[in-house]
């Protein structure tokens, strides 16, 4: 029997900002992945991941063309449109947050280990830059319909990209620890 590698707890610091700052529920996390492990026991771990990475894509579409709303509302200002903006994109990190995490614990990997911290935050800045696709599309000021589609399709693109990768990155550590023949 393997010897399990010793486990680094992720700081109190690091756990209490994604809790209280991107309202990150692990809890909520495992429930999933128990509901989608008890539903599909035969498929594999990357079926399953893939699942995840289905459900969570037209969601992304939806938050990252919701979160362009406010400027179409005449008379609100920018002070609406970046609350808008601000609200949609933490409420996109945290999706994308619950897919890595997902993800994860699917192929086995502790999600309280410090190691998720630097995923998490490369995770909030793939969905910045989304964000950031949807402020640009905006200052072409070609038309005012335009970042709801582009946001949308932004976020949807950076759900899947974040989900092929968590599925890399993981599947490619798990065998890289399997046993050579």
């Amino acid at each position: 029997m393997a010897e399990k590698e010793p486990v680094s707890p992720q700081s109190i610091l690091a756990d209490k900002f994604f809790y209280f700052f991107l309202r990150l529920r692990k809890n909520r996390i495992r429930v999933v992945v128990d509901a989608l492990n008890a539903r599909y026991p035969q498929e594999t771990r990357e079926q399953k991941a893939r699942r995840l990475i289905a459900a969570q894509t037209p969601l992304s579409f939806l938050g990252g063309s919701l979160m362009n709303l406010p400027r179409l509302v005449p008379g609100l200002g920018l002070a609406f449109e970046f609350l808008g903006l601000v609200g949609g994109t933490s409420a996109l990190s945290r999706m994308h947050l619950h897919l890595i995490l997902e993800i994860a614990l699917l192929y086995g990997k502790d999600i309280d280990d410090e190691a998720r911290v630097s995923e998490m935050v490369s995770v909030v800045a793939a969905t910045g830059v989304a964000a950031g696709v949807s402020i640009l599309s905006s200052m072409l000021d070609i038309h005012n319909l335009l970042p709801l589609p582009v946001g949308g399709i932004a976020a949807s693109a950076a759900a899947s990209m974040i989900g092929e990768e968590a599925i890399r990155l993981y599947s490619t550590h798990e065998e890289a620890l399997a046993p050579q023949a």
